[in-house]
């Protein structure tokens, strides 16, 4: 099922494309910690960002559990790196990567939304490790040996951010299915009450031309009633005349 807005759903958001997105990213990461301003433009706008960027804390590249001066001295480094007026030359794309940055910032300023980013971050990891957990059991049973790419810590840590990213694309496309049904909801509560309004209107203005108009019916009906009578009262002496004298006979 496609999300509201043309955005594709998450079965569609293949694992490939996190892949390379994770690896790739990770490996600029590796070159440069900082990344160039074209580089973090790039980051924040590849194919994919609108639900790569849900997660906060990557957009921001820090830790979960960075303090808040971290979190503002993070968010001034790298807003001054995708400004606008740092990149002339891109100015358009620049404004998107900003305005990714300083959503994201301005999302972890607020306790509740910085808690429930936290718990999808938390539900990613324990998903993780409860499927690590399941794969072990299945391969002891199955007489094999227990190691698994998961005990990789770098691949561990690509399996929860997949899954991570999987829990947010989730929850926003529900945010999206919610939203577009309260618009609907609410279409139609405007149109019932705009129906509602316009026959109030209606009624108002029958029953101000039945008042305007009731002189003149009574007039019209008791004209009719006169009528009515002067021609019974015609009809009733035509049929009321004497009876003609007939001729006595003669003996």
């Amino acid at each position: 099922m496609a999300a509201a807005g043309g955005e594709p759903s998450t079965t569609n958001v293949s694992d490939e494309l996190f892949q390379n997105f994770y690896t790739e990213v990770k490996q600029i990461e590796k070159r440069d910690s900082v990344l160039t301003s074209k580089q973090q433009i790039e980051r924040l706008l590849r194919p994919g960002s609108s639900y790569f960027n849900l997660n906060p804390f990557e957009v921001l590249q820090i830790d979960p559990e960075a303090t808040d001066d971290e979190l503002k001295k993070r968010f001034r480094a790298l807003s001054i790196l995708v400004h606008p007026d740092k990149n002339q030359d891109d100015q358009v794309r620049a404004q998107k990567a900003f305005e990714a940055v300083d959503k994201a910032y301005k999302l972890l300023l607020e306790p509740e939304q910085r808690k429930r980013a936290l718990d999808v971050i938390h539900a990613g990891q324990e998903y993780v490790e409860h499927h690590v957990k399941e794969k072990k059991k299945q391969l002891k049973k199955d007489g094999k040996l227990l190691d698994i790419e998961e005990d990789d810590p770098e691949m561990f840590k690509q399996a929860v951010y997949k899954q991570t990213m999987k829990l947010f694309a989730e929850l926003e496309i529900k945010r999206k299915e919610r939203e577009a049904k309260d618009m609907h909801e609410r279409k139609r509560a405007r149109e019932e009450e705009i129906e509602t309004a316009e026959k109030a209107k209606r009624e108002r203005e029958w029953q101000k031309n039945f008042e305007e108009t009731r002189d003149g019916r009574v007039d019209s009906w008791r004209t009719f009633q006169a009528k009515g009578k002067k021609t019974k009262e015609k009809k009733n002496r035509s049929f009321l005349k004497p009876p003609k004298v007939k001729m006595e006979q003669r003996e």
